[in-house]
């Protein structure tokens, strides 16, 4: 069952790739990109972060919040956002349950590995609606940037 244009979207606290909790309602009144991926240093994505890290400047003054969100741990995801400079949080999935809360885990990834982030991204509005919905079922595509990019001004 997959989130929808228009739905809630699910309430979560995460720890950040800095070890501090950093919750959905935290940017109430802002928009939200959310970008869920794999795993930290695969090299699709590094494409999918670093295109949001490239554009980063398109967000600006637009109000708006990047994230991403895997289940590695956060000290993987430190090092991972050290290494790229990514400007944006990384946010701990570890025990994958907002993965699951928005319709974007593999049962079954690469390896024999269970419980893996489908590559995702979500747009949510200042009042925490779902206002675009995107989950790859092949890990090897990525998200529409300039669809995320529209909904975001």
């Amino acid at each position: 069952m997959s989130l929808q244009p228009g739905q809630p979207a699910p309430q979560f606290a995460l720890y950040s790739s800095a070890l501090k909790e950093v919750s959905l309602s935290d940017f109430k009144g802002k928009k939200v990109v959310l970008h869920f991926f794999p795993m930290a240093f695969t090299g699709v994505c590094t494409t999918q972060l670093c295109t949001m890290r490239d554009n980063f400047g398109y967000y600006d003054g637009l109000n708006a919040v990047i994230l991403g969100i895997s289940v590695d741990s956060p000290f993987t995801l430190a090092k991972f956002k050290e290494e790229n400079n990514y400007q944006f949080e990384l946010l701990s999935d570890f025990n994958k349950e907002v993965s699951t809360a928005y319709g974007a885990i593999y049962e079954q990834f690469v390896f024999g590995l269970k419980g893996v982030s489908k590559r995702a991204a979500f747009v949510i509005d200042e009042d925490q609606k779902i206002i675009y919905a995107e989950v790859l079922e092949v890990a090897t595509e990525l998200p529409d940037f300039n669809a995320i990019a529209e909904k975001v001004k």
